[in-house]
């Protein structure tokens, strides 16, 4: 198998397949949203407890919301605590108390029984204007609160930015558990995290299919790199790639039909398209080089990947159809692990400086790119749905962390703090259920 090294610190090992990374030790903890960095122009909101959020429903709803408006970094939470006069109704607030405390909208709620359901309502207040900007009405089982909540965080997002929001996504990720390794989905504020495939041999690269119903990932299982496609709702699985050598890195098309793989059947690692249900790969890429990491532009019309054709592993794009591949990174010796935004007018990557591995972003058309991570170790970044958030896998203190960093550099989330060891984690579409 042919092999070209980089490890944290000294060589982080990216193969003929997609980067295999040493896991990243980390200590028992819970997961919880931090913020560890803010841009000047947040929205300050205090989202008051809902009046009997805590009765009968299964979790309260303001907590999932606060969380939710902090991981976006367009909101700063200001304090309800030593506030008179809770609030529970637009009809309730005192415009010049939230005032004075340093509010420029209250979000304000309540959760009342009926008929063996709840009734969960919510309004958000513009303190300067003195006017509802959105509201809504759920009526859900108990077990249904922490939806609500993040529908919730979805409509005061969008109240604001005028973007959809992202909050009731799911992330997946490849956690190391003692010897064995858990295939996670969760949602995006870590919160219901279940194991959907559990292993001793290595699971890497998970992707996630369009619709959100299926994961394509990397498993070990048969002693070799071997390409499955797992669909959520029934468990079922099939290998889709178990070619001679490796088979791995695997990409969803815009449309769902085909995986972008990298496979070694012509003795070193190319860019190939295979059929998502199976069958005879299409070779995309023709070089003696190195070639792998395939990921697609939103439209599909093209494919950037990483190639050491250069020498160093930089970042290319091709048709998808074939042809001439056009480098894209310049700057730096080492760049890999590209992500095309979905509006697909940049694309963010990982990048090599000094021996810190920094998550980049860089506009199509241009060299210019900037860095949106903090730390010295930092790997596989991706998108969220909307396009404003990016999501990468960082090593801190010894721990493994999740971070979402907005877009433009601004604001730097802690997502989680995981149980065990992280690795590949890879943000879900807005098409999730």
């Amino acid at each position: 198998m042919q092999l070209a090294f980089f490890l944290k610190d000294r060589r982080w090992l990216w193969m003929a397949f997609l980067a295999v990374l040493l896991p990243l030790g980390a200590r028992a903890e819970d997961m919880t949203i931090e913020i560890v960095g803010g841009g000047s122009n947040q929205h300050a909101i205090a989202v008051v407890p809902f009046k009997s959020e805590t009765s009968g429903v299964n979790e309260a709803l303001t907590p999932t919301i606060k969380n939710d408006l902090s991981l976006s970094g367009v909101f700063r939470m200001v304090p309800t605590e030593g506030v008179a006069n809770v609030p529970f109704s637009a009809a309730d607030v005192k415009y010049p108390l939230w005032q004075a405390a340093g509010a420029q909208l209250v979000a304000v709620g309540s959760v009342v029984p009926t008929g063996g359901q709840f009734r969960i309502s919510f309004a958000l207040q513009d303190v300067a204007q003195k006017k509802t900007l959105t509201s809504g009405q759920f009526t859900v089982g108990a077990d249904r609160a922490r939806d609500v909540a993040h529908t919730i965080a979805n409509m005061i997002y969008e109240a604001i930015t005028g973007q959809k929001g992202i909050f009731n996504t799911r992330i997946v990720y490849v956690q190391k558990m003692g010897s064995e390794y858990h295939l996670q989905v969760a949602d995006v504020d870590g919160g219901r995290a279940r194991t959907v495939l559990r292993s001793k041999e290595p699971i890497i690269s998970p992707s996630w299919s369009p619709d959100g119903n299926k994961l394509a990932y990397v498993s070990f299982e048969t002693k070799k790199p071997v390409v499955w496609v797992q669909d959520l709702a029934t468990g079922q699985r099939r290998m889709v790639a178990n070619f001679k050598g490796s088979n791995s890195a695997p990409a969803w098309s815009p449309d769902g039909t085909h995986l972008a793989v990298t496979l070694t059947t012509s003795g070193n690692s190319q860019v190939y398209i295979v059929p998502a249900n199976g069958g005879s790969p299409r070779r995309l890429t023709h070089s003696s080089a190195i070639d792998t990491e395939p990921t697609w532009s939103p439209d599909g019309g093209s494919i950037l990947f990483v190639s050491d054709r250069a020498g160093g592993p930089q970042i290319y794009r091709i048709a998808a159809n074939g042809g001439e591949p056009q480098r894209l990174t310049y700057a730096g010796s080492y760049n890999v692990s590209p992500k095309v935004s979905p509006d697909g007018k940049s694309f963010t990557y990982i990048r090599r400086e000094g021996g810190r591995f920094r998550v980049m972003i860089q506009t199509f058309g241009n060299n210019d790119s900037r860095v949106l991570s903090d730390g010295s170790y930092n790997e596989r970044p991706s998108y969220a749905p909307n396009g404003q958030l990016v999501l990468y896998a960082s090593d801190q203190g010894g721990k493994s962390v999740l971070y979402a960093a907005t877009t433009d550099g601004g604001s730097r989330v802690k997502l989680a703090v995981i149980n065990g060891s992280v690795q590949d984690p890879a943000w879900g579409p807005s098409s999730n259920p």
